[in-house]
């Protein structure tokens, strides 16, 4: 009798043990749709998001919503899945899908990351990542949302300042006159409204259920 006991004890142990080496392998080749799913849809969100678009007439950078979708990814992501999110968003416009700000100059594909907005482009994976990171490491309320989204968006901007005088030989001064000092009203209430979605998101993941 204590023999069988002890043999379904064992049995026990190396089933609970079994369980616990696969229960993480199960759950991250069930984490990899989830996944997919979402940089597909939130790369299909930054798409949108790019064709709301208004040209300015002093500048060769429009004004847009991308930015938008940029921040409120970055919080609502994990910084890995926030920064592959918007990789995947390049590599779909790299490859000429349309999801880049229509323009009758670009012919669009890689002539969009190498015109004179790419410097924004090839910065959201690391502003959305950015983004993530420190938001993840407060108490992720709005306050907190809004410097984190803020953080992201002064990356956003330098990195397209930094760009077009790169690639325009243009002095700093007048880079600034066409890459961040027009967009700096506009920037803020899309932290803002990116801050608020987050910050109430999180507040309702929150509520007992």
């Amino acid at each position: 009798m204590i023999s069988i006991l002890n043999l379904n004890h064992e049995d026990y142990a190396v089933s609970k043990e079994l369980s616990a080496q696969w229960t993480p392998a199960a759950a991250r080749t069930n984490a990899w749709p989830r996944s997919a799913g979402i940089v597909i849809a939130g790369s299909a969100l930054v798409a949108v998001c790019a064709h709301i678009a208004l040209p300015l007439y002093f500048t060769p950078v429009p004004l847009t919503l991308q930015p938008f979708a940029v921040l409120l990814l970055g919080l609502l992501l994990s910084p890995r899945l926030a920064a592959g999110t918007m990789a995947a968003y390049l590599a779909e416009g790299a490859l000429g899908l349309p999801v880049f700000v229509p323009s009758p100059l670009l012919s669009g594909g890689l002539a969009h990351l190498l015109g004179p907005t790419g410097g924004y482009l090839l910065a959201y994976p690391f502003a959305a990542a950015l983004i993530g990171y420190l938001w993840r490491r407060t108490g992720r309320g709005f306050t907190a949302a809004l410097l984190s989204a803020a953080a992201g968006d002064a990356l956003i901007l330098a990195c397209g300042a930094l760009w077009l005088t790169t690639i325009a030989h243009a002095p700093h001064q007048n880079a600034m006159i066409l890459t961040v000092l027009p967009f700096l009203p506009g920037d803020a209430l899309k932290i803002i409204a990116a801050a608020a979605l987050a910050a109430g998101a999180m507040r309702l993941r929150r509520q007992p259920s």
